[in-house]
Order: C-alpha cells, then sequence, then structure tokens
C-alpha cells in the first residue's frame, strides 16, 4: 500500500502562490504602459489625453468583462481560465511592441487602442476567479487574509514597474521595456497549466488531512454552474449592490495613485523622469503591505466579531483617513512630503482589501466568482470613468481637482458600509450564511 506523504508546503499555499505571481505579473504589466508613456508620446506623437484613452481601453475591456469573467471561470474552471489569460497577455504585449513598426498616426492608436482592450478583457477573469480558488481551497477564517496577501502581490508589481521601466526605458526604448514585462509570463502560466487543479479533490497531491480542513461545504459548491435565476437574484441584491457602489467609490483613489502618480511627481512636483521612477514605486510599495495588514487584521475581526461587523471596521476607518490626506497632499509644500502623503494614501485605501473581497465570499456563497465579477466591475467602472477626468485635468495642469474629486468618494465608499451586511447569502442559501 502506498503511503501519502504530505508536502512540505500545503498544496492550497502553492495554487496560492500562483495566483499571487500571476497578480504580481498581471500589475507589472498594467503598470508598464503608464511609465513608458513618459516615452511613447514624444516618440508617437502622441498627446496625453490619447495616451490617457490608450490607457482607458484596458480599464473599459477590463470592466466589461469582470462579471463574463467571474461566469465564464465558474463554467471553465480556474485551470484552463488562468491558462487563457496567460496566453491573451503575452500576444498583447508582444502586438504593442510591434505595433509602432507597421502603423503610425491614427492608425497606430486604434491599434495600440484595440490591443488595450484586448488585454483588459483577457486579463478581466483574474480576481473574480481568484476569489472561488481561495474559497475552495481555505477555510472561511482565511479568506479575508488570502485576499490581503494576493493584493498584496498587486502591490508589489505596481510598486516594480516605475523604476524598472524606466531604467530599460532609458537603457533600450519603451518598447524593449514593455516586452520585459511579457517574457516571465510564459514559464509562469505553464507552470499552472501543468500544476495547477479547480480544486483540492482533482490534485494528487493533496491528502485526507489537508481535504478534511477544507471540507466546509462552501467549498464544495464554490464552482457550481450559474443558472440565470441566480445571476437575476445576485444583481438585485441590496447588498451585492453596496458593495459594488462603494468599492466604485474607493476605487477611484487606487487608479487616480496606481496610474497617474509617475506622471504627477513629473509634471506638478517636476522631478526628473529617473527620480520620479524610484519614488513613484514608495505608494504601491506601501500598497502591498497595507493589503497584506489588511487582510490579516480582517481575518482576525472576522474570527472575533463575524462577518457583519468584522468586515465593516477597516473601511470605516480607512477611507475617509485616505480622502483626508488626499486634501494634505494638494496643499504640502514639500514636493517629498507630497509623495509621502500619497504613499500613506494609498496604504489606507489597500488596507481595505481583504475586508471587500472577503465580504464577496460570503454574500457570494458557492457563486462568489459572478459577485466578485460584480464589485470588480465596479470598482473597474472608476478607471473607466476617472482615466478620461483625470487625463483632461492633469493635461491642463488642474491636478488638485482630481485630488479633492478622491476625497469624496474616499468619503462616499465609507459611508457605504454602514448599509453592507456580509452575513447576508445573495444566492438564498440559508446553510452559506456566515454569523
Amino acid at each position: 500500500m502506498t503511503v501519502h506523504v504530505p508536502p512540505r508546503v500545503p498544496v492550497r499555499w502553492r495554487i496560492f502562490g500562483f495566483l499571487f505571481a500571476i497578480g504580481v505579473l498581471e500589475y507589472f504589466q498594467q503598470r508598464g504602459l503608464t511609465v513608458a508613456a513618459a516615452r511613447m508620446m514624444p516618440d508617437l506623437q502622441f498627446s496625453q489625453m490619447q495616451i490617457g484613452w490608450v490607457e482607458q481601453a484596458f480599464v473599459i475591456g477590463y470592466a466589461l468583462c469582470q462579471l463574463p469573467g467571474g461566469v465564464l471561470g465558474q463554467h471553465w474552471g480556474a485551470r484552463a481560465t488562468f491558462s487563457g489569460i496567460g496566453v491573451v497577455s503575452v500576444v498583447c504585449i508582444v502586438a504593442t511592441v510591434i505595433a509602432p513598426e507597421v502603423w503610425s498616426g491614427t492608425t497606430l492608436f486604434a491599434a495600440l487602442f484595440a490591443l488595450q482592450f484586448l488585454l483588459g478583457v483577457g486579463q478581466a477573469p483574474t480576481f473574480p476567479v481568484s476569489t472561488g480558488v481561495f474559497e475552495t481551497w481555505f477555510p472561511p477564517k482565511h479568506w479575508a487574509l488570502v485576499q490581503g496577501l494576493q493584493t498584496m502581490g498587486l502591490g508589489l508589481g505596481g510598486a516594480l514597474a516605475p523604476p524598472i521601466i524606466a531604467i530599460l526605458m532609458t537603457r533600450a526604448g519603451w518598447q524593449q521595456a514593455l516586452l520585459w514585462t511579457a517574457i516571465p509570463a510564459v514559464p509562469l502560466f505553464l507552470w499552472w497549466a501543468y500544476y495547477g487543479r479547480n480544486n483540492p479533490r482533482e490534485h494528487p497531491s493533496v491528502g485526507a488531512e489537508e481535504l478534511a480542513l477544507l471540507s466546509d461545504p462552501a467549498s464544495e459548491r464554490a464552482n457550481a454552474q450559474l443558472t440565470l435565476a441566480e445571476l437575476w437574484l445576485m444583481l438585485r441584491n441590496r447588498h451585492v449592490l453596496l458593495l459594488t457602489l462603494s468599492y466604485f467609490a474607493a476605487q477611484y483613489t487606487y487608479y487616480l495613485i496606481g496610474n497617474w502618480c509617475f506622471l504627477y511627481l513629473v509634471q506638478e512636483r517636476h522631478f526628473p523622469v529617473l527620480a520620479s521612477g524610484w519614488l513613484a514605486s514608495a505608494p504601491p510599495l506601501a500598497a502591498g503591505i497595507g493589503s497584506a495588514m489588511g487582510g490579516v487584521i480582517a481575518s482576525a475581526l472576522f474570527t472575533r466579531l463575524g462577518s457583519r461587523r468584522g468586515f465593516r471596521i477597516m473601511p470605516l476607518l480607512a477611507l475617509p483617513a485616505a480622502g483626508l490626506l488626499l486634501i494634505a497632499t494638494v496643499h504640502a509644500q514639500n514636493t517629498y512630503g507630497a509623495v509621502a502623503l500619497l504613499t500613506v494614501c494609498y496604504w489606507l485605501i489597500e488596507l481595505t482589501e481583504g475586508s471587500y473581497w472577503a465580504a464577496v465570499m460570503t454574500v457570494g456563497g458557492k457563486n462568489s466568482m459572478a459577485v466578485g465579477g460584480i464589485m470588480n466591475t465596479g470598482g473597474s467602472m472608476a478607471g473607466v470613468l476617472g482615466i478620461p477626468i483625470i487625463a483632461y485635468l492633469s493635461g491642463h495642469g488642474a491636478w488638485n481637482a482630481t485630488f479633492l474629486l478622491g476625497t469624496v468618494l474616499a468619503t462616499a465608499g465609507a459611508v457605504a458600509w454602514f448599509a453592507i451586511d456580509a452575513s447576508v447569502s445573495a444566492t438564498g442559501d440559508a446553510a452559506h450564511v456566515v454569523r
């Protein structure tokens, strides 16, 4: 009889490692274009508004396919879905690098817009599907923790992009810099296609001990097929809608700092390109730390207070504080002080990620991928609507107005949490209601 020897690192944490690495890579790819924009605009003769539209194309595709991505992820499973994401990412980035060699002017702008849109479509399922994976592979007490830790990877990817892309494009040009964002995706997604599985029971390395830990009924249903009736029920659910609206409000500031910090430091605070690259890495690095801390705290609050009160505390405290720091940034006289304020602001915004995404899992139940897609549609719409507004205002030198709008929205996002009850299931399945 063969004796099963459990791996030194539990399989669930290996699966998490893949999703963490995918998040790092995708945000490195996304932020790469925002940094390369400083050289793309003069090289391609694009205006700041045009480069804003190219960046927005990604967000439009990303926003439109959040819910479809979550639904298809439930249908196809995580293994196939993430493999497809890898193929789309590599193809779109390589084509972006090649496009200026083939086209110019309006045709080039249209091509880059289309490629960024397709990249957004391809990467849209990532976090809704990750939510279903975490629900399947981890017990409820760890849901906020793994969500916060994965979001930390996004901050890490965003922090790596400004200095690395700035160095590469000063030495080899922006096209070579962007190409290097695609190369690591090939081995990562091939390895995932070989090792990844949709749930623990499918994985040959998962033993009885780990299965017993993951035997919560929710994990058995996380890959359930979604019916139209269930989808309609979720779309009308008050708590799902409030989560979506609150996430929209919070994510405006996320896109403001994440996508525009580099250009803000160059244009408004007058830092050189290389210095801006290094300084622009501080906010996403702090955000990564904040998301991990927020996940740990939200998990502890969930264990002590339950999902209704435990997930509410962090957004109620962190979002208004972030709004106040945006106002302080506007009035900061010291340029390095402004960078410090933006860094702490981004840290505060990301403290809430574990609460938002763990709430998706308790509210969404067996359809957490789809509910995650709904909520992240709202978050992505903050980019769809916010990016052209920020591009227009910043292009006319009105950076302060973009920050003040973030203050208003962050406060509104916090207020919505007074009416959100994360203990109530949107699926109508009373068995999944979490205290």
